[in-house]
């Protein structure tokens, strides 16, 4: 007589967090680095205030370490603690609108085209080519690519420049539940638009956008490009991964995000703005709808090359940040999260003067010996920093092996990247708060 044996297999339950406690476990570690930073600061605030007097210390190594410290460690800590949901279904296949506003990219929209005919989604794909007011061929390789790919592709004409006069003129023409907008200068990833709709599918009802995970392409150039692939696959997404785990993300970025149709109809289109995504995000946000982000929604973007077209890039952007925060007061957004993010914008110019016109002259005077803002335990800074990319570094490696992606390697990108990406950045961005409040004239190109 066999004995027949029956073995359990123990399955290990997985330790369920609100976001609720994320979000406060996430806070207090924030704050306990703050109160260990202000505490090892003392000496150097007092040695300071021997040359700037003491409430202007404080504030100096407030912008400098204070502040920053706070965020660094709340954002660690949010990705630390961050699951995201699986997808109710991965093979969705709703009907979607692709919009691809274009101004002479008679040479890339080709491209573009090819990659979005190379999906793996199974829905119908609808594509809108926006000609605004090109100078060059673009509506005719953009039809002359939708023949070639077999592919449901219109083209339209908008004579008034800008991109969201461009948009708003496809929205008229849009009849999908969903739609998507994508640059005429940024490539898919195979499962791009599979992954970005079955997040929104298995979202609730309030979420009304999904930002996509955009990432360079032109990284094999230029230092310029090198160092802004660690910051688009390390910084962007990282920030965009902390604010989708609070269901807020602040800029379904314009580049690769969808949006459901009817919400961006209820709000007005996209707004006559520089930054016509981050204002359109937070009006979403305004109207008490959550915006989610899908690290799996993966598009490749070009980047500026030269330190030109950088600076009017970032400088566009931050003009951008405070442009939202005239138009949507951060008190005033009704979900919590929502406030706390968008509130958390209210330090950037601070931090950034600070930066530009403290820190960076402190280095100068540390490299003649006057180590009064910068000095020797400043070097403590770099293994956090070190730390703080290794989390990000991991998940994201994660997200690329599940999309059989490799990550390049970059080895001079990054260290130019954690140790001087900063001076650079901000000192960009505080030009572009001035250019907001002066009201200057805005340049795109």
């Amino acid at each position: 007589m066999k004995r027949m044996m029956t073995t359990r297999v123990k399955t290990k339950k997985k330790i369920y967090i609100p976001v609720k406690n994320k979000f406060i476990i996430s806070m207090i570690v924030g704050l306990i680095w703050m109160a260990l930073s202000i505490y090892f600061s003392i000496p150097w605030i007092i040695d300071l205030s021997h040359y700037i007097t003491l409430p202007i210390s404080i504030l100096v190594i407030a912008g400098i370490a204070y502040i920053p410290g706070y965020m660094n460690a709340f954002m660690v800590s949010s990705l630390l603690l961050d699951r995201q949901p699986e997808v109710k279904n991965s093979t969705p296949k709703v009907p979607v609108t692709i919009l691809i506003a274009c101004y002479n990219e008679e040479k890339s929209v080709e491209n573009t085209v090819k990659y979005v005919a190379a999906q793996d989604y199974e829905g119908e794909i609808r594509i809108i080519v926006i000609d605004n007011n090109s100078k060059d061929k673009t509506a005719e390789a953009a039809i002359k690519a939708g023949e070639k790919m077999k592919l449901n592709l219109t083209v339209i004409h908008e004579s008034t420049p800008g991109k969201n006069f461009a948009l708003n003129a496809a929205l008229e023409h849009v009849e999908t539940e969903y739609v998507l907008t994508l640059d005429a200068d940024t490539l898919l990833h195979k499962s791009a638009l599979r992954n970005i709709v079955a997040r929104m599918e298995s979202s609730s009802d309030d979420v009304c956008a999904v930002a996509g995970t955009v990432l360079v392409r032109n990284s094999r150039g230029k230092m310029l490009a090198r160092i802004q692939e660690w910051d688009y696959f390390l910084g962007i997404a990282s920030i965009k991964r902390l604010q989708g785990l609070f269901q807020s993300t602040l800029v379904a970025q314009g580049a690769f995000s969808l949006y459901k149709t009817k919400l961006i109809r209820q709000v007005g289109g996209w707004p006559d703005a520089i930054g016509e995504d981050i204002v359109l995000t937070w009006s979403f946000l305004k109207n008490n709808c959550r915006v989610y982000f899908e690290p799996l929604a993966v598009a490749f973007t070009d980047v500026p090359t030269s330190l030109k077209h950088f600076f009017r890039q970032r400088s566009r952007w931050a003009r951008g940040m405070v442009e939202a925060l005239k138009l949507f007061k951060p008190w005033s957004q009704p979900v919590y999260y929502g406030r706390y993010l968008t509130g958390c914008n209210l330090f950037m110019p601070f931090m950034d003067f600070v930066y530009t016109f403290c820190w960076l002259p402190g280095l100068v005077l540390a490299f003649f010996g006057h180590f009064w803002i910068v000095g020797p335990a400043t070097l403590f800074v770099i293994p956090l920093a070190l730390f703080q990319n290794f989390v990000l570094y991991t998940y994201q490696k994660g997200v690329f092996k599940s999309l059989n992606l490799r990550v390049r390697k970059n080895v001079m990108g990054f260290v130019l990247y954690v140790l001087f990406y900063q001076m650079l950045m901000s000192p960009i961005s505080v030009w572009g708060y001035i250019q907001e409040t002066l009201k200057l004239r805005r340049v795109w190109k």
